[in-house]
C-alpha cells in the first residue's frame, strides 16, 4: 500500500511541478478570521401580493420599489426598537420572505433576541445566522488520465451506460478552479454569494467539482463520476486564511439553494454539515417537493446532529460505516481520493465531503439514463438500500422499466456490465 502511495505522490508532482496540500478542515482557524456569525440575527420579513407580479424587479436588494420602502421601513423600526444595525437583505420570492441581515451591537445571544424578534407584526420568523463547515480530512486502468488507476468505481464500465450529458448538477461549494486543464469549459456559471468577494480558486470546491466532472480521457489527471454534466459551480463557502477550515453561512447556503433552484439543477451537492436551520430546511424541502436530488455529507464525528444530512429525502453519505446505534447512512469513496487542487494541480483528499461527490455524480448519471423515472421515485429508493453502494447496480435499477430486466432500454449493453443484471433491482 505504501508503494502505491508513493507512486501516486510520484505522478502529482510530475503533473503538478510541486505537492499540492491535501484538503483539510481539521486545522483551527486563527482566531481574527473567525466568523461574526454568533453576533447577527437573519429576520424573514413577509412578502406581499405586489411582489409575485409577472416581470417584477428582483435586482435589488429589496426587490420592486414600492415594496422596497415598505420593508426597510419594517426593518428600520425593527433595528431600532432592538438595538440592531441593518447590514444586508436578500428576497426569496420561492419561499415568500425577504431575509434582512441585523448586526447585535451588545452582549445579547442572537437565539435570545431572535425568539423576541420572530413575535413581531409581519415577522415570518427570526434565526442566526448559522455556520457550516465542509466534511473534508486530511490526507483501475481503462483511461489514459495519469492519476485514473488509483481512483475508485470501474468509472469506464459506468460511462458505457451514462456520462451525465444533459443533466445539471448544483455544486455549493468554494470557489472551484474553473481554468483547470481536467474542467475544459465544463462549470458554465460560476456566481459568487460570499461577501467580501475573491477571485482565487480554493482547495475544497476545486476537489468536489473534479470529482464529479473532471473530463476523462485527456491523459491528465483524472475521471470525473459525470463528466458531460452542466456544472453550476456556486461559491458560498469560503477558506480561512493559513490553511483554515471552509466555512460557510446560512445566508451565503440559501442564496446558494435559491440560485440552484431557479436555474434547474437537478442534483444539488452539499459536502458540509452544521446545525439544524429553519431557513436552509425549508429550500431543501422545497428542492425535494421538485424531485431535485440532494446529497450531502455526514459529519462522522457527531453523525446524528448531521445538518443536513437527515432532512427527509436528503441523501445522507459517509466514507465510511458509522458506529453501532447511529442512523444508516450510504457509503461511497472518500478515503485517499485523487482529485483537481487550485492552479491546475492534482492532490489527494479524504472525507465524507468527497463520497458525496461521487453520490451526486453517480445521481446525474442515473438522472440521464432514465430521468422520468428518477423523478417519479425518491433517490433514496432508486440508489439502494443505504450502505456501501453499488454503483453498477444503481444504474441497472434506474434503467428497468417496471422492474424487468428484458423491458430494459439499454438490456443489450448492461447484461455485459453487471453480473447480476436481473438481480440488481431485488
Amino acid at each position: 500500500m505504501n508503494g502505491v502511495k508513493a507512486a501516486i505522490s510520484a505522478i502529482l508532482l510530475s503533473l503538478a511541478g510541486v505537492w499540492s496540500l491535501p484538503v483539510t478542515a481539521t486545522e483551527v482557524a486563527p482566531e481574527q478570521e473567525e466568523a461574526a456569525s454568533d453576533r447577527r440575527v437573519m429576520v424573514m420579513l413577509k412578502l406581499g401580493a405586489d411582489h409575485y407580479r409577472a416581470g417584477g424587479d428582483y435586482g435589488g436588494p429589496y426587490g420592486d420599489v414600492m415594496g422596497e420602502k415598505a420593508r426597510l421601513r419594517i426593518a428600520r423600526s425593527i433595528a431600532r426598537r432592538y438595538r440592531l444595525t441593518l447590514i444586508e437583505a436578500w428576497p426569496m420570492q420561492l419561499i415568500g420572505v425577504d431575509c434582512v441581515i441585523m448586526g447585535i451591537n451588545d452582549d445579547r445571544s442572537a437565539a435570545a433576541v431572535a425568539e423576541e424578534i420572530s413575535k413581531l407584526p409581519g415577522v415570518e420568523w427570526s434565526q442566526p445566522l448559522n455556520e457550516y463547515r465542509m466534511q473534508a480530512g486530511a490526507t483501475k486502468q481503462g483511461y489514459n488520465d495519469r492519476l485514473f488507476g488509483a481512483q475508485a468505481w470501474n468509472l469506464p464500465r459506468l460511462h458505457r451506460m451514462a456520462t451525465g450529458r444533459g443533466v445539471t448538477v448544483a455544486i455549493v461549494d468554494s470557489r472551484i478552479d474553473t481554468r483547470h486543464p481536467d474542467f475544459a469549459g465544463k462549470i458554465v456559471i460560476a456566481p459568487d454569494f460570499v461577501v467580501p468577494k475573491r477571485m482565487v480558486a480554493e482547495s475544497h470546491g476545486t476537489g468536489v467539482a473534479g470529482i464529479i466532472a473532471a473530463q476523462p480521457n485527456n491523459a491528465l489527471g483524472i475521471a470525473g463520476v459525470a463528466p458531460d454534466a452542466r456544472v453550476l459551480g456556486l461559491r458560498a463557502c469560503w477558506e480561512r486564511p493559513l490553511g483554515g477550515a471552509t466555512v460557510c453561512d446560512t445566508l451565503s447556503l440559501a442564496k446558494a439553494l435559491t440560485f440552484a433552484l431557479e436555474n434547474k439543477a437537478d442534483v444539488i451537492n452539499l459536502s458540509l454539515t452544521g446545525p439544524q436551520d429553519r431557513l436552509l430546511e425549508t429550500l431543501i424541502g422545497l428542492a425535494i417537493k421538485r424531485n431535485l436530488t440532494i446529497v450531502a455529507a455526514v459529519d462522522k464525528q457527531r453523525p446524528q446532529s448531521s445538518f443536513p444530512a437527515f432532512v427527509p429525502g436528503v441523501l445522507p453519505v459517509s466514507d465510511e460505516r458509522l458506529p453501532s446505534g447511529m442512523p444508516p447512512v450510504y457509503i461511497a469513496p472518500g478515503r485517499d481520493i485523487p482529485t483537481t487542487g487550485p492552479d491546475g494541480k492534482w492532490t489527494m483528499v479524504s472525507g465524507s465531503s468527497f463520497a458525496a461527490a461521487h453520490v451526486s455524480g453517480l445521481a446525474a448519471l442515473m438522472h440521464q439514463i432514465h430521468s422520468l423515472r428518477f423523478r417519479t421515485a425518491s433517490g433514496s429508493t432508486l440508489m439502494g438500500p443505504r450502505g456501501a453502494i453499488d454503483a453498477c447496480a444503481a444504474l441497472v435499477r434506474v434503467s428497468q422499466l417496471d422492474g424487468d430486466c428484458s423491458k430494459s432500454h439499454q438490456v443489450a449493453d448492461l447484461r455485459g456490465l453487471c453480473p447480476a443484471f436481473c438481480q440488481c433491482a431485488q
